[in-house]
């Protein structure tokens, strides 16, 4: 089911999420749901808080993303990263390396704003599965950004908190408009 993604300002967005105990028929429905929020609204990823729970449960999908590549390794060894794809992550547990990338990233919860956000340039994970199993992988490029993205929702952490005061005063107009639920002008509109 489709469900409504929140907007910034959303107390939802804030909240750390409640780690997942056992997988319900429950935690199964909202998994779909979140695929298929996602799915309609184009993203890569969405976490619970974005569409009202706030919970330890993200969904993750680059398949077909050839512009902005990503990587993935188990075990150390290199891997096809859409051959994992649609990925689900249920209390993921993350260790960062120190190097860090800055890319251009954007939020289904910010629609209309992308800015660029200094991230760490691969990420370990740690997460349980649908089964009740775990699955550790590290990723980088797109997959490392989706996923450190969407675990910083699970923990009430949002994209622009990246930013430096100085770029968060030039966005808070756009933060307005947001807020509002209205769309960002463009330079086009203003023409």
């Amino acid at each position: 089911m489709i469900r409504e993604i929140v907007h910034y300002d959303a107390p939802v967005l804030r909240a750390k999420g409640r780690e997942v105990g056992e997988i319900t028929p429950k935690i199964h429905a909202l998994i779909d749901d979140l695929f298929d929020t996602m799915r309609e609204a184009r993203g890569v990823g969405l976490a619970s808080q974005q569409i009202g729970e706030a919970i330890q449960v993200a969904v993750i999908d680059i398949t077909g993303i050839k512009e902005r590549p990503s990587k993935m390794w188990i075990a150390g060894k290199p891997v096809d990263p859409e051959a994992f794809m649609p990925l689900v992550l249920i209390n993921p547990v993350l260790k960062m390396t120190k190097t860090k990338v800055t890319s251009h990233e954007g939020c289904l919860s910010f629609p209309g704003l992308s800015l660029d956000i200094p991230r760490a340039q691969r990420v370990n994970v740690k997460t349980r599965t649908l089964d009740g199993g775990t699955f550790e992988f590290d990723a980088g490029g797109l997959l490392g950004r989706a996923v450190l993205h969407e675990v910083d929702h699970l923990h009430g952490k949002l994209f622009i908190d990246h930013i430096s005061a100085a770029e968060r005063r030039l966005i808070r107009e756009d933060l307005e408009y947001i807020k509002r639920g209205e769309p960002i002008p463009t330079e086009e509109d203003e023409e």
